[in-house]
């Protein structure tokens, strides 16, 4: 891991926190998913290769766009996603505060792929504060991690996945086979930063320490996720509540393993996840920025 990368994807960090991208802008994302959109309509099979095809050409976009896009700080700024993920958690928190149910529903899609419609107030936090603790790995930890390993190219290639996986990763009938590729790919680029996200709960919730990292061995390895789980089990046990359980999606309801030994969660646990969250964004900035000076006096 080079000095340079660490300071700047500290840098991109930090910014993604302090400065939203403008809304009048368009977003290099928007027209990311509108091209692998076209893409898929062109090579759509459903077969394992066809997907493997649409992944690896996806890839190759986002490592070609570090051309365009070469400052590593830039690139971690854009490929980084936690102010919004934070801003439409607490929006989504407001609305339940305010007992408006179907604001809150209408907002929740934004977040997590669940169907709204089949959640109360509870189950819209739970899968609020699980996609909080999902994104963590993927907005702010795994962005930061890939460009602080291998700069512009590595965040962008990691953002090219994780939008592939949210694009086509799915187990139903049209995705059970093409999504495979882009969904195996996301699963490994996201293999140590969500340990790397763990230890940084632990860290930031020393408290609660032996019963975060007791609640990741005893409930994450039945989550069909391997990395989603884990983070889920540690903010569920740092946070003292119990996530998990039957997941309504539009076409089916997965039965997922119950994590943490918790209360069901409340829709003011919503606002601690994000505290928690932003300080994990906080500690990985700190981290990286001093791994950087350090290499730099060195």
């Amino acid at each position: 891991m080079r000095g340079g990368n660490a300071r700047a994807a500290a840098i991109g960090l930090i910014a993604d926190s302090a400065f939203a991208y403008p809304d009048r802008l368009p977003h290099p994302l928007g027209w990311f998913g509108t091209a692998m959109a076209r893409v898929e309509e062109r090579t759509y099979a459903d077969t394992i290769a066809a997907g493997a095809t649409y992944a690896a050409a996806g890839t190759a976009i986002g490592v070609a766009s570090s051309v365009a896009i070469r400052s590593t700080a830039v690139a971690t700024w854009l490929a980084s996603g936690g102010r919004q993920l934070h801003d439409t958690a607490l929006e989504i928190a407001a609305h339940l505060d305010a007992d408006d149910l179907d604001a809150a529903r209408v907002e929740l899609p934004s977040l997590v792929g669940r169907d709204p419609d089949a959640l109360d107030a509870a189950g819209i936090a739970r899968a609020t504060i699980e996609s909080v603790a999902e994104n963590t790995v993927d907005a702010i930890v795994a962005p930061a991690f890939w460009a602080a390993v291998a700069g512009a190219k590595g965040v962008l290639a990691h953002r090219a996945i994780d939008t592939l996986d949210s694009m086509v990763g799915y187990r139903n009938d049209r995705y059970g086979r093409f999504g495979t590729a882009s969904a195996r790919l996301d699963d490994a680029m996201a293999w140590v930063p969500a340990r790397i996200t763990v230890a940084l709960v632990v860290a930031a919730r020393p408290r609660a320490a032996r019963d975060i990292i007791r609640t990741v061995r005893r409930d994450a390895p039945a989550h069909p996720s391997p990395n989603s789980g884990l983070v889920e089990a540690a903010f569920a046990a740092a946070l003292g509540i119990e996530l998990g359980g039957p997941t309504a999606y539009a076409d089916r309801i997965d039965e997922r393993p119950r994590l943490g030994w918790g209360r069901p969660p409340r829709p003011a646990d919503i606002e601690r996840a994000v505290s928690l969250s932003a300080e994990i964004s906080t500690a990985m900035a700190t981290a990286l920025a001093g791994y950087g000076l350090a290499r730099l006096r060195g």
